[in-house]
């Protein structure tokens, strides 16, 4: 198992992270190391995978998760265990996990330190479309008092433009600075939209880290669902408070 890290958040000492990445030696699953229960691996592996992931990461038997649906629904989480259907997770409880999954769709985990408050985003174009990230950083603000000045961000990794093809009845959602023009079809840009929206609520620039990596083109990194189709795993990100037990 060979779990990604970030340097923002490895710089602040009372938060944990981590996203895991498809390389593990010791699976023999076609997926790699995978933790979708939805994709039509042996879930007992799964299972495995993720108590061994979580338990990387000091959290076993301490994560929520969710039943994503490309949605605009955020949840409040206060115990672990899956949530049902959202895409998106606040907590302000320590040493809870809040796992976000992807296989190209951008991620996004949000920490203010002020509130000691967390929040993982799951984005892709459906929900960027319906504004998840922005509701997300409202409700953190509005409900939780969170000064998104003081909010740290990180986006994941996931497809990049050149290689994220879409029509033009996807592109129409989005202003036309976000898509080039690709034959019939336009290359969209779905982490620089959400990106955008950190901006507009003026989180600062170096308190951002946006992954350079492409979920398509790091194959041996990263699960890909445009890449791979229907034999694509899924990765989970998890973000959670340090506390005590």
């Amino acid at each position: 198992m060979v779990v990604l890290k970030s340097l923002l958040f490895n710089s602040l000492s009372d938060l944990i992270f981590g996203l895991a990445t498809r390389i593990d030696d010791n699976t023999e699953s076609r997926f790699g190391f995978n933790l979708s229960l939805t994709v039509g691996d042996d879930n007992r592996k799964v299972e495995m995978n993720r108590q061994n992931f979580f338990r990387s990461l000091g959290l076993e038997n301490r994560v929520a998760t969710q039943n994503q649906i490309h949605s605009d629904k955020i949840v409040y989480v206060d115990n672990p265990g899956n949530q049902g259907e959202a895409d998106a997770m606040i907590t302000d409880k320590p040493n809870l996990g809040l796992a976000i999954s992807t296989a190209d769709c951008t991620s996004i985990f949000l920490y203010e330190p002020k509130r000691k408050i967390i929040a993982g985003v799951h984005s892709g174009w459906r929900g960027t479309s319906l504004r998840i990230l922005e509701k997300t950083m409202t409700k953190l603000e509005d409900d939780f008092h969170a000064d998104p000045k003081e909010i740290f961000a990180y986006i994941s990794p996931s497809i990049h433009q050149k290689n994220y093809e879409v029509g033009e009845e996807v592109a129409a959602h989005f202003d036309a600075k976000y898509s080039l023009p690709h034959g019939e079809k336009f290359l969209l840009d779905v982490a620089k939209i959400n990106y955008d929206i950190l901006r507009k609520f003026e989180v600062r620039i170096e308190n951002i880290q946006h992954s350079s990596l492409c979920s398509f083109e790091w194959k041996s990194l990263f699960h890909s669902y445009r890449r791979d189709g229907n034999i694509s795993g899924r990765s989970l990100g998890v973000i959670a408070l340090k506390g005590h037990f």
